[in-house]
């Protein structure tokens, strides 16, 4: 079993910054990529950052030069510094991870998500 426990959500101003941090836990063999997702309010899920193991990373255009997706492999967390945020920056956030377990199987884990509102 996989555990995937985001924090970080909230309300921020306009051009404001949050820091959401995802960490992961249970039968993990290796952790590979991680990554964040978000789903606004009527629409589908859309990839926002990725990292891989070796730390490449991928951002959506739309977050490109103000959201920062970091990893800290000795605490299996993911981190995303969100700074100058917008209002189309809200919804809820979802943490996401590929993970080989102890009994030898990979599967895709998600988070239970956090709410992020960015509103004056």
């Amino acid at each position: 079993q996989v555990q995937l426990v985001e924090s970080g959500g909230g309300l921020v101003q306009p051009g404001g910054s949050l820091r959401l941090s995802c960490a992961a836990s249970g039968s993990i063999l290796s952790l590979n990529g991680m990554g964040w997702y978000r789903q606004a309010p009527g629409k589908q899920r859309e990839l926002v950052a990725r990292v891989t193991r070796s730390g490449s990373t991928n951002y959506a255009d739309s977050v490109k030069g103000r959201f920062t997706i970091s990893r800290d492999s000795a605490k299996n967390t993911v981190y995303l510094q969100m700074n100058n945020v917008k209002p189309e920056d809200t919804a809820v956030y979802y943490c996401n991870a590929a993970v080989v377990t102890t009994g030898g199987s990979w599967g895709d884990y998600w988070g239970q998500g956090t709410q992020v509102t960015v509103s004056s």
